[in-house]
């Protein structure tokens, strides 16, 4: 039998659900190795990131280490250094005594030097100063010339022993210098201390200027043989007259100070004319001759105007006064300069 056909019917339309296209898919892909990439490419950043903050950690906590060991070892070199400079110097300082004591050596070889190289003349030079100088000074001192002209003498022999032509000059004035001495009076020290020790005992009987005179012994009243009983009123008479006449005195006064003193200024001013004296006396032993001649001037001074210029004794001191002032001005001594001159020439080689 056969089936007769069937009528198709139409079916209804099938619903498929719409998938992605392939372009969209595809993008997507590569969005997705795109990050994938860059998480990738970020990792591996972090991880050389982190290896090099590591090393250099490393390296910053071995430099610190290798800073501190440095310090260390700077603070032990400059310890050290202090040590070295300090005991560098000492031994600065001890160099500097011991060339301090050195240059002292040293100059003083140059002088044993210099004194063993000296000539002959030289040393008998120095020599003949030496003996000049101090013979000067023991003239002074003894107020006599004795000294000097031994020493001179002394000098004129060795230089004439020597016969060196360039000191011919110095005996020229070691000659000039002993005339010049041997012509020079000189006074006598104690003579002088003699008379001014009797100036100081004539002190006590020296009159003051406004002393009273004393009363004059009137005769008594005797009758010459030759003489008549008539004249005895007559001599009576005038011997009331100076009786008088002897109450009153009529004096000029040329120094009114000396009037005006009373008897205890009297005694001290005797005493200061003693005192006087006796400081000349000292300076002349002393050989202090300025000062001796100016307490005989204060002396003369109080003579001459405190006391009775008219009185023998009186007049007797002021000219042993004026006897020593006179004899005083030659005991000063004489000078060698030109001696000391021509040594100092001889002295320097010219």
């Amino acid at each position: 039998m056969t089936d007769a056909p069937k009528s198709v019917e139409p079916e209804a339309p099938v619903r498929v659900p719409a998938l992605p296209s392939t372009a969209g898919s595809a993008g997507g892909q590569r969005w997705l190795w795109v990050t994938v990439g860059v998480a990738v490419l970020s990792l591996v950043s972090s991880v050389l990131l982190w290896q090099k903050l590591s090393s250099i950690q490393e390296l910053l906590a071995r430099q610190s280490a290798d800073a501190g060991a440095q310090a260390t070892q700077a603070a032990l070199v400059a310890k050290q250094a202090q040590e070295l400079a300090m005991e560098t110097a000492a031994k600065a300082a001890v160099l500097d005594a011991r060339l301090s004591e050195v240059s002292l050596q040293r100059t003083q070889l140059e002088e044993l030097m210099q004194s063993l190289s000296r000539s002959r003349d030289e040393n008998l030079v120095v020599d003949i100063e030496s003996a000049v100088r101090l013979a000067q000074q023991q003239a002074q001192l003894s107020g006599s010339a004795e000294p000097l002209l031994a020493a001179l003498k002394t000098a004129d022999l060795r230089i004439a022993r020597a016969a060196q032509p360039r000191l011919t000059p110095l005996q020229r004035a070691i000659a000039r210098d002993m005339a010049r001495i041997k012509a020079t009076v000189q006074a006598d020290t104690p003579t002088l201390l003699v008379k001014l020790d009797e100036l100081i005992l004539l002190t006590d009987e020296l009159a003051v200027a406004n002393a009273v005179t004393a009363a004059r012994q009137v005769e008594p009243l005797k009758r010459k043989p030759q003489e008549a009983v008539s004249t005895w009123w007559m001599r009576l008479g005038l011997v009331l007259r100076d009786e008088v006449q002897a109450l009153v005195r009529v004096s000029r006064i040329d120094a009114p100070e000396a009037a005006l003193l009373s008897p205890e200024q009297a005694f001290f001013l005797r005493e200061n004319l003693k005192l006087k004296l006796l400081n000349a006396r000292l300076s002349l032993l002393a050989r202090q001759i300025d000062s001796a001649r100016s307490d005989l001037a204060s002396a003369a001074v109080l003579l001459s105007r405190y006391f009775d210029a008219s009185a023998r004794k009186t007049q007797t001191t002021q000219a042993l006064l004026q006897q020593i002032q006179g004899q005083i001005k030659t005991l000063v001594l004489p000078r060698v300069d030109d001696t000391l001159a021509a040594l100092t020439t001889a002295a320097s080689g010219r």
